[in-house]
């Protein structure tokens, strides 16, 4: 096989990075010379990077994109498409986890459990001090945008914490029991805590804006597990330092790995690292199905996970 023939775009796991190489003598589409290049036949890249009309202006073989993570929006994949290039991610092995993750931020942030282990660790506790009071989990309202694969996993975990869970989604879906809300800004107003779950992409970027945020008020809470764009960020922090809600669980930003430097200092927001994925088994399983996604296509001519 031509050395050339897969390229890795962007950052990618070390894990991923090794087996490429091995199996493909795959290098970073920095470290080839024009000619190389253009001979590239199958882009590897991630969520997180993308390959975008720069990137496909220096692939002109380019036939296939394969993406490590079920989130593509960072790929320009209307132009993909319109250069006859396949797309591909990595949907439902990282449901579960993802799932988890979310509900860990829902019970965080609505108990207030990260603030309580920093509140200990200054010593607040010893000196006599008795933390806030947080809000129950148990018997609430949840909310969820985007009620496809992970957004139904993380409904069916809280149905066992006796919430009552709704949900908005761009067509109701037959196969659920759960309230249908035909809009982000009602479903806020009727929830305790809304769990953002839906893709990125230009079509669902600030879905979640300052109207939205005043909808779910100040007793109300933020969990977004989907992509950072989902949320206007000037807008939530401007919500926070107001009260006009009462606190977030954050695993996505708009500039990752960039953080708003105001929610660095406030105990009503969890912040993580983009982890939803990450434990070693997803990430084993979101590896091997990349990797059979660019076998299939070099052997077979198709993606074993197209997108579209």
């Amino acid at each position: 096989m031509d050395d050339s023939t897969v390229v890795m775009v962007g950052t990618l796991r070390p894990e991923l990075v090794a087996r490429l190489e091995r199996e493909y003598a795959a290098r970073e589409l920095g470290q080839l010379a024009a000619e190389e290049a253009a001979r590239a036949r199958v882009a590897v890249t991630s969520g997180v990077w993308g390959v975008r009309a720069e990137h496909l202006d220096r692939l002109p073989a380019l036939e296939a994109i394969v993406n490590f993570g079920v989130g593509y929006d960072a790929t320009d994949v209307a132009e993909a498409a319109r250069r006859g290039v396949v797309v591909s991610n990595t949907p439902d092995v990282l449901t579960d986890c993802v799932a988890d993750a979310a509900v860990g931020l829902v019970i965080d942030v609505m108990r207030g459990l990260s603030a309580a282990d920093r509140f200990v660790r200054r010593g607040e506790w010893a000196s006599g001090r008795t933390p806030a009071l947080a809000r129950r989990v148990s018997g609430s309202r949840v909310g969820i945008v985007g009620l496809g694969r992970i957004g139904l996993a993380i409904a069916r975990r809280l149905e066992g914490f006796g919430t009552t869970i709704s949900y908005h989604n761009r067509r109701a879906r037959t196969d659920v029991s759960y309230a249908h809300v035909r809009d982000v800004e009602t479903l806020a107003r009727d929830s305790d805590v809304l769990v953002l779950a839906a893709a990125g992409g230009d079509g669902s970027r600030h879905l979640v804006d300052a109207a939205v945020l005043d909808a779910l008020g100040p007793r109300g809470f933020l969990v977004n597990v989907a992509r950072g764009s989902v949320v206007d960020e000037d807008a939530l922090v401007a919500a926070l330092e107001a009260g006009r809600i009462a606190g977030a669980g954050l695993d996505v930003f708009a500039a990752e790995p960039h953080v708003p430097s105001a929610l660095l200092g406030r105990d009503d927001v969890v912040l993580l690292p983009h982890l939803g994925s990450a434990t070693v088994e997803t990430r084993q399983a979101m590896a091997d199905l990349t990797l059979a996604n660019v076998a299939a296509y070099l052997d077979e001519g198709r993606l074993l996970t197209p997108v579209g």
